[in-house]
C-alpha cells in the first residue's frame, strides 16, 4: 500500500553539510502538492544524472528514472519496495539513478554509509538494511555511527574500511552537490523522480509505469 504518493516536503532548513549533525532539517508528509519544477536549462537538466551517481540495472538500459530520495524519509521507506519491484519489471530497460537530497539529521550519514558500503560492492545491499530497518535509527537526535557499522557487521563488510570512508569528505561533497542539483532542477520533498528527465508530479506504482512504458514506445 502507498503512503499517499510517498513524499515528504519541506518546510524550511539550515544548510550545513560539513558536519553530519550540523545538518537541521525540518520536514513534514505535506499534504499539498509541490509545484511542478521550472524550465530548466540542457546544461541544469544535464545533472540530473552525475557521472558518479549510483547506478541500479544496466548501464545501457532504454529508460533511466532517477529518484532523489532521503534514506531517513519514511516515504522513501514506503516507496522502495515499489521501485524495487519496478526494477525487476524492467530488467533489460530500466535503469535507476539514486541521487541524495536529505531532509533529517541522520539523513547525509546514512548517504555516506550507502557509498561506504559501495566501495565493497554493497551499495544495494546497504540501502536494503537502511530502509528495511529504518525505525532502529531514523528520527534520533545522535549520530547513528554505530548502527551503521552494526549493519555493515551483518553485511560481512571489512568494517576498518567501511568506518574510514564514514569520514570521507568526498561522499559529504557528493550528498551536498545532489541536493544543490535537486534544487536546481525543482525538487522540494521526498521521494521525487523523473523518467527520462521528465519530472513525475504524483509519484506511484502506476504513474511511474505509465512513463517508463511511455518512454519505452518513443
Amino acid at each position: 500500500m502507498l503512503i499517499k504518493t510517498w513524499r515528504h516536503s519541506v518546510k524550511r532548513f539550515l544548510v550545513a553539510l560539513v558536519p553530519v549533525v550540523a545538518l537541521t532539517v525540518q520536514a513534514c508528509g505535506s499534504e499539498k502538492e509541490a509545484p511542478p519544477p521550472p524550465d530548466f536549462e540542457p546544461s541544469v537538466a544535464s545533472e540530473l544524472v552525475r557521472p558518479d551517481s549510483p547506478v541500479i540495472g544496466p548501464a545501457n538500459a532504454k529508460v533511466t528514472m532517477v529518484e532523489f530520495l532521503d534514506p531517513e524519509c519514511e516515504s522513501c521507506r514506503a516507496a522502495y519496495a515499489d521501485v524495487k519491484a519496478i526494477l525487476d519489471d524492467y530488467p533489460k530497460d530500466l535503469r535507476l539513478v539514486v541521487r541524495y537530497f536529505p531532509l533529517h539529521g541522520n539523513s547525509v550519514l546514512a548517504a555516506v554509509a550507502t557509498e561506504a558500503a559501495g566501495e565493497q560492492g554493497k551499495y544495494e545491499e546497504m540501502q536494503e538494511l537502511l530502509f528495511t530497518r529504518q525505525p532502529e535509527w531514523g528520527e534520533q537526535q545522535t549520530p547513528q555511527t554505530e548502527k551503521f557499522v552494526e549493519y555493515a557487521e551483518e553485511l560481512g563488510l571489512d568494517v576498518p574500511r567501511f568506518r574510514a570512508s564514514l569520514d570521507k569528505q568526498e561522499y559529504r561533497d557528493k550528498v551536498a552537490r545532489d541536493r544543490a542539483d535537486g534544487i536546481a532542477v525543482g525538487v522540494t520533498g521526498t521521494p521525487t523522480f523523473f523518467v527520462d528527465g521528465k519530472w513525475i508530479s504524483r509519484p506511484s506504482p502506476a504513474a511511474l509505469r505509465a512513463a517508463i512504458d511511455g518512454a519505452l514506445k518513443r
